[in-house]
């Protein structure tokens, strides 16, 4: 049984119909009435990051990726809480002052504060964030219409290849190494995304578990199709630069995989010029990729002219 799955069986019944929950069908909690955004997230070591050796880096990984779920629904966040479990040996003297300094660099970062939370003595390495903003209203998913185009911010795939590279599953030169491992620790979350999607986006969602994965999320409830454009995904010259020298990687394999927590948002076609104009002004790095079909079974990606077929294995999915 997958998350999703686990939610529909199990989790749905206990909440109201249109209710602030939004049906557990998206990452956040929204009270109208009090303007009210919250989002909860757990991350643990070895699913969520691959160990404790960098603390400085994985608190920041955490805070981030917690952000970017207010940030990416139209949200600024204000307050964050995080409660903790580990050890005497992973919440050292030490470690906690590297952790405690990076949460004050993040602070200043996003104009946030901590405000509360919990620690829990255990040899297991946890964290679950808990971040608060307010909004008049807020981008929902599963709000997209046949004919939207569909964009993304950023360039996916750096993320997973700082993974791949901290699993010791791949061998590059020490400046590549060190710009992937940066982008799969320290995301590029933007508050300028904010007032931009409140202008432009119908829907949104935030790529955490890939991009396949995430756009199918965005559009199930309404049984929406998609059409993606392989070739027109731009990707990092880093990334380039892999795909050139290690044949086992390219933009197939690597850009669906996730962790990128970039945006993926909906748009009228009408909107096009605008976006640019918008985007180039305030210097955000979005693209076009696709547009929203009308039915679920007609879903492609296209590699050129010709269709390709989707790895179903592509991006991550939590199994229970």
């Amino acid at each position: 049984m997958n998350e999703v799955q686990l939610i529909d069986k199990f989790l749905k019944r206990l909440t109201k119909k249109k209710s602030s929950s939004q049906g557990l069908n998206d990452d956040i909690f929204f009270d109208k009435s009090n303007k009210l955004a919250v989002s909860v997230d757990t991350y643990v070591e070895k699913v969520h990051f691959p160990n404790f050796k960098a603390p400085d880096l994985v608190i920041k990984k955490i805070l981030r990726s917690s952000l970017s779920d207010l940030i990416c629904k139209g949200v600024k966040p204000k307050y964050y809480f995080i409660s903790a479990s580990g050890n005497s040996k992973s919440f050292s003297k030490k470690n906690l002052k590297k952790i405690t300094n990076s949460l004050s660099s993040e602070q200043k970062r996003f104009d946030i504060e901590l405000s509360g939370g919990d620690t829990v003595n255990s040899n297991v390495n946890s964290f679950t964030c808990c971040v608060v903003g307010f909004a008049n209203k807020i981008v929902k998913r599963h709000n997209s219409k046949v004919g939207d185009d569909i964009y993304i911010t950023g360039n996916p795939g750096d993320s997973y290849l700082g993974l791949q590279i901290l699993k010791r599953k791949v061998s590059l030169s020490k400046s590549l190494k060190k710009y992937f491992i940066s982008k799969f620790y320290m995301p590029s979350i933007n508050l300028r995304m904010v007032d931009f999607l409140r202008k432009f986006a119908n829907t949104s969602i935030d790529i955490s578990d890939g991009l396949l994965i995430d756009l199918k999320k965005m559009i199930r409830e309404q049984k929406y199709g998609f059409l993606i454009k392989l070739h027109d995904i731009k990707i990092s010259i880093q990334l380039k630069k892999v795909f050139s020298k290690n044949k086992r990687f390219n933009i197939e394999n690597t850009i669906f995989n996730g962790d990128d927590y970039e945006i993926i948002f909906t748009s009228h076609k009408k909107n096009r010029s605008l976006i640019m104009r918008y985007s180039k002004k305030n210097n955000l790095k979005i693209q076009r990729i696709g547009k929203i079909l009308k039915k679920d079974h007609d879903s492609c990606i296209l590699k050129g002219n010709k269709k390709f077929k989707i790895n179903k294995n592509l991006g991550y999915t939590h199994q229970f």
